[in-house]
């Protein structure tokens, strides 16, 4: 049997305007492919909510007060573009939209905490699990995933939180941010060999705090089921958590050319009921999901579209 979850959508029309330039795999269609994907009747039940950009305060939970003020200072003019790396452009947009993003991420947890909405999607770019502390990479900006963590901590006063991360690049920056807090957890699939070539299953955090799946070019549904099943659900269920926040990449799809896993919307259906029920165990149903990757723009919105579905309904203990 299955019953009506109140689910929040959270984005801005900002995050739109960062623009990284022709051809750039993560480009402003991507957010609109997600939210046409959530325009139909059957997400009419979305509680759609507004997102106020980070503070700086924020930010600087999870980088360097040093770096969040040089990110905050690019502003190019109109049809400019600064290069941070050969794969992080930024535009006059750039640095609201990824305000925006951990913005949303913010707003997400908040209305998970406050009762407005048992779970949470938040349709944003840029994407951010490859921000590290003090440097910009693989097209991130911000931990968008890792500020939202810190605001939890700091604003809702949760101890345990746990981010998991499905998308198909391992989230360096979120483990960076993360893996020297004992009281945070980070659980990542992901492809090796891979960009950006970190994410071993050696790679453990100050107190086992970190658990990687590194999967071999091709795996499909059966592999990363089996790894998610043995190894990462649960080092999460261990763990316990009290917020789960969810890094939700659908790059791993097999139409998405940027990698090479062979994934498809039944996979990213089953991770999202086994990550709700985790989070019914250990967190109240709180569960808060940000979109990371995704460059195939149909795949994009079907992949996005089964997600906040799955979201939506939660089933019977029985049968999950």
């Amino acid at each position: 049997m299955l019953r009506a979850m109140i689910v929040a959508l959270l984005s801005s029309p900002a995050c739109a305007d960062h623009d990284p330039g022709p051809g750039h795999p993560e480009c402003p269609a991507r957010l609109q492919a997600a939210l046409d994907a959530l325009a139909g009747p059957e997400f009419a039940p979305l509680r759609r909510l507004d997102a106020a950009s980070a503070t700086s305060a924020q930010l600087e939970r999870a980088h360097s007060p040093r770096y969040v003020r040089r990110i905050l200072s690019i502003l190019p003019e109109v049809g400019d573009a600064v290069r941070l790396d050969p794969d992080t452009v930024m535009s006059r947009g750039s640095a609201e939209a990824a305000r925006r993003a951990a913005g949303a991420a913010c707003a997400a947890v908040d209305a998970v905490m406050d009762g407005t909405a048992g779970a949470a999607f938040a349709a944003i770019r840029p994407p951010g699990h490859h921000a590290e502390p003090a440097q910009a990479m693989g097209f991130c900006l911000f931990g968008s995933a890792a500020v939202a963590a810190f605001h939890a901590r700091d604003r809702w006063g949760l101890r345990r939180i746990a981010i998991a991360d499905f998308d198909v690049h391992h989230g360096n920056g979120t483990q960076a941010i993360m893996q020297s807090d004992p009281d945070l957890f980070f659980a990542s699939s992901h492809q090796s060999p891979c960009y950006p070539g970190t994410g071993a299953a050696s790679e453990r955090g100050v107190a086992g705090n970190v658990a990687n799946l590194p999967l071999a070019p091709g795996t499909g549904g059966a592999g990363f089921r089996a790894g998610w099943t043995e190894r990462l659900l649960p080092a999460l269920d261990r763990f316990a958590p009290e917020l789960l926040i969810v890094s939700a990449g659908f790059d791993a799809h097999r139409d998405d050319l940027l990698a090479q896993l062979e994934l498809d919307e039944d996979d990213f259906v089953w991770i999202t009921e086994r990550l709700q029920a985790l989070a019914a165990r250990h967190c109240g149903g709180r569960l808060v999901s940000l979109l990371e990757g995704g460059y195939d723009l149909p795949a994009l919105g079907r992949c996005v579209a089964a997600h906040v579905r799955t979201l939506m309904r939660t089933a019977a203990a029985s049968d999950v």
